[in-house]
This record gives structure tokens, C-alpha cells and sequence, in this order.
């Protein structure tokens, strides 16, 4: 289960994120100024004049995007604003995939100043947000309306819409409230592409190098769709920068897909829902590659399917949620929060697209709030997923030395069984001492006291041989009730000492219990260091049971 610290960090990431990102109702970057309605006209060659004079010819009641694509004329309602140099003002109006655009202002005495654009449409106009801003040529007399003539209008979410009049200090304030929103993001998805980078050079998962790629894609697309790319590069046509806005938001939903799919690639999947994850992450970037080709010969067409797409890779994270919920994922929770709004304003931007829903700023510019509070919430999964597989890993690690201890260890007694006790003992160069240790009549012991008992006797004589012996002795049960101390000639074990010590120790009823000893000093490189070692060893605790046990005996290596 996740802690009750963990809820508590996700709250105030949520909470910081909605700080930055949802300005106060005075302040809103996307809607700063007063809204002007637009009329639309089919250019059939009027003339400017003309159409300033008899605004009433335009159309202002039919939706744009059912007007198709071509050329067309544009006017703006009622204005009556004045533009003076101790306050100027500017007509903003919504980025979209067009040609070039004129704009002529109709001034209260008659009077029209003209803007054109040259081949990169509206990029030298563009602001933060993505949002065109002309300047109103300052003059006395108060503006009257604007009119747009749009050529090689695309129309795929209008022809000219989201007109307002705007204070110079409105659109700066308007480019500095959308500056800390894009930089907020911006720091965020370096800082976790550095973070993610580094963890995956240690760690190696896949779905920490999906999550930088769709961190990447998103800085592409924030750089792009924020329009600081025409001010990075002014010379760049406005409808190439629209072209890079697919391409990037493309990548990036490739990336999701497959982000979710290694990201839960633990769970059993139903075999669909992995073939469906592969064809989303190929046929996303892919449409929007469709649409940065083909933009200037069927682009209502591949616009079409790329929001088709979009909504295919929304279609395989809902299963894939479901499926990991049935699992019982215990990092299910972070990625469902992190994933609702991209699912919920991803599916609003599908409806604009197709036209179920109007033009809004918000909505043109929900996939970068929505992704951005995606990859946040994102990383906050992948550091739980992180801790899990850590855990997992120290759980195996410590089964693993467990299981590695219990194959060398002696059940009854602790001490190390005669497999472990040779493998640590043979390779030792130095001259060892080897002691052997045997309890007397041990027999007897099995049959009064019952093979409990008998136990009970070589765990407390284990115990003892612990407890007397120094840190660097190895001791182990060779097998019954005999047992073997090898340690270093430099720090030898005296044999008597030893024996008062095993004599001191308090047996079940009192019982009396004594062992006998024979010991042995020599090297142990070899197998055959080690028999001939045990052999002198064993022979010497021969001598010792022979002259009357509960005594110890030593003999030289070549005398044995």
C-alpha cells in the first residue's frame, strides 16, 4: 500500500503544477484583452474598399470550419478603440495553417492602414502561446473594425477566429504569465531527463528511456507550439512551425504508448493489447509525419487521421489501466491520476478537432498543460516503480543469501556444515591448526536422554565451541557428534583450555559431558593438504579416546 507521505507529496506536486499553470481571472495569458466577433467572405474578388463600406455582405452566422478551404475575407465587429502612443494597442487572433494574410484598418475618418505578410505568413506577429499580435498603426481618430483578407486558408480549426483587442501591457503581461508556465515546464522535463538518464545508466530500464524520449518530444513541442520558436528562428514560414507542432506532438504520443507498455510490461497483457500498444506507438508519429508531407495537398485528410490516431493511443491506455488494475499494481494509482488529464483534454482537443467543439486558447494549448502535468505526475510513478523494483531486488538478494546460508549452515547446531566449512578452509597457505572434536559416548547420551536430548546436548556444545573460540577460528559440524575448529597457527586454540571450558557448560539433568581432542598443524592449499592434515588430526584424537578420552593429543604433521 502507498503511504499516507506519499498521497501527501502528490498533493503538493498537484498543487504546485495548477499554481503555475492556471493564472488568476485578471491575468490569463490566452484571453488577455476585449473579444472582437469576425464575419467570413468567400474571396470571389472584391475589392478592400469595397468590403470596409458594406461589412453587411459578410456571413456571421455559419460555423468556419463549414466554409472549407480557399481564400477568403475576414472582418471584425464594431471596434471603436482608440491606438495613441502613451497607449497602444494590438489585434490578437489565433495561429493557424494558412498562406499569406493582409490586414487593413478601418479608422472612424475613413482612413486604412495595410499590413501584408510576406512568405512566412504570421511569424514576424507571433507571441508566447502561439498567438498572432499586430500592432494598430497609432493615429487620432478611433479604429473601426480590421479586415482580413486569408489566403490558402486550410481551415482546420477556422480561417481567422479569436480576435481581441489587446493594451501593450496587456500582451506583455500576457507573454511573461505564458513565459513561466512554458519555463516551469521546460526546467521540469530537463531536470527528469537528466534524473531519468542517470538512474537508466545504472539501472537499465527500458521505460526510463520511453519516458525520456516522451520528455524530449514534449520540450520539442513546447519550443514549437509556444511560438518561441519564430523568435528563435525568424525567418521560419508559420506553417512549417505548425508542420514541427505535429511531428513533436507526434513522437510524443508514440512515446506514451510506449512508456505505458514497458512501464507495466511485469503484467500479463492480453496479447491484443500489446499488439494494439506497438501499431499506437508506430501510427501516431507516423499521421503526424503524414501531416507535415502532406499539408499542402491533403492536409483536412491526414489531419483527420492524425486525430484518429490520437485517439487509438487513448484507447489502449484505458485497457492497459484496467488491465494492470485487475493485477493489483501497486503503482496503478499514480499512473491512472497522472494519466486523466492528458485522457480527458486529449479527448476535448479530439472534439475541436473534429469539430464537435469551437476554437478555444485553452484548448489549443491543452496538450502541453495536460502532458506537462502527465510527465510530473509521471515521474513521481516511475520513482515509486523504481522503489518497488528496488525492493523486489533486496527481497531476491536477501532470499538469496538466506537460501545461500541455509546450504551452509548445520540446521541443528548454526555452525557450518563439513561442505562450507571445506570450502573455506582448503586454499589457505599459512599454517593452520586443526582441531577435532569428538563428545564422549555420545551413545549413551541418545539413549538416556532420547534423540531430543541428544540434540539438545550438540546444540549447547555448539554453542560452547562459539563462545570459547576466537573470532577468527572456522567451526563446523563435521557430522554426528564430531566437530572440527581450524584457525590460523598464529593464533592457536589451546586444547586444555578448551576442554575445562566444554566441561563448565550445563547439560540437560545435569548430565556429565566430555569430549576428547586431537589436533594437528599444518598447510592447506591442497585437497591433499587437507587429507593428510585431517588424517594426522583424526589419529591424534584416536590417541586421546585410546588413553582414556576427556583429554586432548597433538601430533606432528609428519609423524602422523
Amino acid at each position: 500500500m502507498v503511504s499516507a507521505l506519499s498521497r501527501r507529496l502528490l498533493c503538493i506536486a498537484l498543487a504546485a503544477l495548477l499554481a503555475c499553470i492556471v493564472p488568476s481571472a485578471h491575468a490569463q495569458a490566452g484571453v488577455a484583452g476585449q473579444p472582437v466577433g469576425a464575419c467570413l467572405l468567400v474571396d470571389a474578388g472584391q475589392r478592400a474598399d469595397e468590403l470596409l463600406r458594406h461589412p453587411e455582405r459578410f456571413d456571421c452566422k455559419t460555423p468556419q470550419h463549414r466554409f472549407g478551404s480557399g481564400n477568403f475575407w475576414a472582418i471584425t465587429t464594431l471596434v471603436d478603440e482608440r491606438s495613441t502612443f502613451a497607449a497602444p494597442l494590438s489585434l490578437r487572433f489565433a495561429s493557424l495553417w494558412q498562406g499569406r494574410l493582409t490586414l487593413y484598418f478601418l479608422y472612424a475618418d475613413g482612413a486604412v492602414r495595410q499590413w501584408r505578410s510576406d512568405r512566412r505568413g504570421i511569424t514576424p506577429l507571433l507571441q508566447l502561446g502561439a498567438v498572432a499580435q499586430a500592432p494598430v498603426p497609432v493615429r487620432d481618430p478611433a479604429l473601426v473594425r480590421v479586415l482580413f483578407h486569408v489566403e490558402d486558408a486550410a481551415n482546420l480549426r477556422g480561417i481567422a477566429t479569436g480576435f481581441r483587442i489587446v493594451t501593450e501591457a496587456e500582451g506583455d503581461r500576457a507573454n511573461l504569465m505564458l513565459a513561466g508556465l512554458y519555463a516551469f515546464f521546460a526546467g521540469i522535463a530537463v531536470a527528469l531527463i537528466v534524473y531519468n538518464l542517470a538512474l537508466w545508466a545504472a539501472m537499465g530500464y527500458r521505460f526510463q528511456l520511453h519516458y525520456c524520449l516522451l520528455l524530449g518530444a514534449l520540450l520539442g513541442y513546447t519550443l514549437t507550439s509556444s511560438g518561441a520558436l519564430a523568435w528563435l528562428a525568424p525567418m521560419i514560414a508559420n506553417n512549417d512551425r505548425i508542420r514541427l507542432n505535429y511531428l513533436f506532438i507526434g513522437l510524443a504520443g508514440g512515446a506514451a504508448a510506449l512508456f505505458t507498455r514497458s512501464f507495466f510490461k511485469d503484467q500479463s497483457m492480453p496479447r491484443w493489447l500489446d499488439r494494439a500498444s506497438r501499431i499506437a506507438a508506430a501510427a501516431v508519429p507516423l499521421s503526424a509525419l503524414a501531416v507535415a508531407i502532406l499539408g499542402a495537398v491533403q492536409l483536412r485528410v491526414a489531419d483527420l487521421l492524425y486525430s484518429l490516431s490520437f485517439a487509438g493511443l487513448l484507447a489502449i491506455v484505458v485497457p492497459t489501466l484496467w488491465g494492470a488494475w485487475r493485477q493489483r499494481s501497486n503503482f496503478l494509482w499514480l499512473f491512472a491520476v497522472a494519466w486523466t488529464a492528458p485522457i480527458l483534454l486529449a479527448a476535448v482537443r479530439i472534439s475541436a478537432a473534429l469539430h464537435l467543439i469551437g476554437w478555444n486558447f485553452w484548448i489549443d494549448n491543452s496538450t502541453i498543460v495536460s502532458m506537462g502535468l502527465e510527465a510530473l505526475i509521471s515521474s513521481l510513478a516511475v520513482a515509486y516503480r523504481i522503489k518497488s523494483l528496488r525492493d523486489e531486488r533486496d527481497a531476491a538478494l536477501t532470499r538469496e543469501v538466506i537460501a545461500r546460508n541455509l546450504a551452509d549452515v548445520d540446521p541443528l547446531t548454526g555452525l557450518l556444515n563439513r561442505r562450507a566449512f571445506l570450502q573455506r578452509a582448503i586454499g589457505r597457505t599459512a599454517c593452520q591448526q586443526l582441531l577435532l572434536i569428538d563428545i564422549d559416548h555420545f551413545k549413551r547420551v541418545n539413549e538416556t536422554l532420547g534423540h531430543d536430548g541428544g540434540d539438545e546436548v550438540l546444540r549447547l556444545f555448539a554453542a560452547a565451541l562459539r563462545a570459547t573460540a576466537p573470532d577468527p577460528v572456522l567451526i563446523a559440524r563435521m557430522g554426528g557428534e564430531e566437530f572440527a575448529l581450524l584457525t590460523p597457527a598464529t593464533h592457536r586454540v589451546e586444547p586444555e583450555t578448551l576442554l575445562a571450558s566444554l566441561r563448565r557448560v550445563r547439560m540437560p539433568f545435569d548430565l556429565t559431558i566430555t569430549a576428547s581432542i586431537g589436533t594437528c598443524t599444518g598447510s592447506l592449499a591442497t585437497d591433499m593438504d587437507w587429507k593428510a592434515l585431517y588424517r594426522c588430526a583424526d589419529c591424534a584424537l584416536f590417541e586421546a579416546k585410546a588413553a582414556g578420552r576427556d583429554r586432548a593429543r597433538t601430533l606432528r604433521l609428519d609423524a602422523a
